[in-house]
């Protein structure tokens, strides 16, 4: 399996040298929820992700929120960075974790107080089962905290654009109205 990761990720690199405009990528994810519970079904290329809040917060507790799929997403996004560098610096890897913990204050969800309605603090702790050097480890840490995808977007302020279109029952089939538009 790692020479099958080194050398997709060999073949990504050499396509994208050579053609640069092909490293710019899109992804994808789109959510509903046509109940009044919390459940949301969500699809991502084909996929179906539940997402729910627990019981405590008014959920059905049948499947993870949001911000732990975010957790989930850091972890797994780390896992995989790992799992790509070893292979390309041909560093052995038996086993990777991740455990992400994130530190909320639902006074700012709940509109109680004017906090962070978000994450305040995000922590977590990687295990690695390798037989490599401490210093290769390091040097694969180092290019993992650089170039992982989901930590890079958490830890930067990035623009997100979005707006809100209504639709109501019995209106004229396309009949939309743009009612904000979030900056």
């Amino acid at each position: 399996m790692t020479d099958t990761i080194k050398t997709s990720l060999e073949n990504l690199i050499a396509t994208v040298k050579k053609n640069p405009q092909l490293a710019n990528s899109v992804f994808r994810a789109s959510t509903y929820s046509e109940n009044p519970s919390l459940t949301v079904r969500s699809e991502i290329r084909g996929f179906a992700v539940p997402i729910d809040e627990p019981r405590e917060l008014g959920g059905n507790d049948t499947a993870p929120n949001p911000v732990e799929l975010l957790l989930a997403a850091l972890g797994g996004c780390q896992e995989i960075v790992y799992r790509a560098f070893a292979a390309v610096l041909g560093i052995e890897i038996n086993s990777i974790e991740v455990h992400a913990k994130g530190y909320l204050d639902l006074h700012g969800f709940l509109g109680l107080a004017d906090v962070p309605a978000g994450f305040t603090n995000i922590s977590f702790t990687t295990r690695i089962v390798s037989s490599a050097s401490s210093e290769s480890i390091r040097q694969l840490v180092a290019l993992v905290e650089k170039h992982c995808p989901v930590q890079d977007t958490i830890t930067r302020p990035i623009p997100i654009r979005g707006k809100v279109e209504l639709m109501q029952p019995g209106a004229p089939d396309g009949a939309v109205e743009i009612i904000t538009s979030a900056a």
